[in-house]
């Protein structure tokens, strides 16, 4: 139990200020499970940053908006210089040409007033850097190989997913795309679920995984809740703002603990 507590303030700490102990590269060089873990929170930190810059539009939790979305912004440049270091392949150096070249885009509309006029901007750019980022991902993916690279990316995949599902909220409650983000948005939740239930059943999942696993689904049922919210209130915004976060920080631990088995076996 005392695990759990430091563990969850460690956890809580490290997503308030956008993680940075997590995102240090190793001191013998990035490692692919490690590039495996940082090309898929790329995913996440560009669906994080366009919620944080939602909330704000949408004057929900105004002052915390703006510090998820210059720390969140801050980690995803940082970590970009941290992948340039590992391109063992042609695919991997292709994949993260377009990464930075659909961030500069995606960085440029966040970097703007949040204001109505600029929404539709930020919901074009801000899926092309996702889509990016997931083909880099792939990439190291299949540079790890074996199980490891996929699991970790399948982890890491439900980061970017609990972003993704209060992204799509907010453009909802902004009242931009409202019909194609109410599509997406269902779509996300039923991936991940999927997802979940896929994790549970890994051979990689070790019972100290299946622990913290346990733990996002208690979390998945507060931000689900906080989903489904019909009122649109803006407490209910603040809700999905919040659970949002703590789902998060349970699901970055998952993928590390994933990350750690793969660097032990590499």
């Amino acid at each position: 139990m005392e695990r759990r507590r430091v563990l969850g303030l460690g956890s809580a700490l490290l997503l308030a200020w956008a993680m940075p102990a997590v995102s240090a590269p190793p001191a013998a060089g990035l490692s692919l499970p490690a590039a495996v873990n940082k090309a898929g929170r790329q995913r996440m930190l560009s669906q994080r940053a366009a919620k944080a810059w939602l909330m704000m539009l949408t004057q929900v939790e105004t002052d915390r908006g703006r510090k998820i979305l210059d720390a969140s912004v801050s980690l995803f440049d940082r970590q970009l210089a941290e992948l340039t270091t590992l391109q063992p392949n042609p695919d991997i150096a292709a994949a993260l040409g377009q990464l930075k070249t659909e961030w500069e885009t995606s960085r440029a509309v966040l970097a703007k007033p949040p204001v109505m006029e600029a929404a539709p901007a930020l919901f074009k750019a801000n899926e092309s850097v996702l889509a990016a980022a997931h083909r880099l991902t792939l990439a190291y993916e299949k540079a790890q190989g074996g199980s490891f690279g996929r699991i970790i990316g399948l982890a890491g995949r439900q980061r970017m997913l609990s972003q993704r599902m209060a992204k799509f909220y907010f453009f909802q409650r902004a009242g931009v795309q409202v019909a194609d983000s109410k599509t997406a948005l269902d779509k996300a939740l039923g991936e991940f679920e999927q997802a979940q239930a896929e994790l549970g059943k890994a051979p990689e999942s070790t019972g100290a995984v299946r622990d913290e696993l346990a733990l996002v689904d208690q979390q998945w049922f507060f931000f689900k809740g906080a989903l489904d919210q019909a009122d649109r209130s803006a407490q209910a915004a603040s809700h999905v703002a919040t659970t949002s976060e703590r789902i998060l920080e349970q699901l970055d631990l998952c993928v590390g603990l994933y990350e750690g088995m793969a660097s032990r076996a590499s």
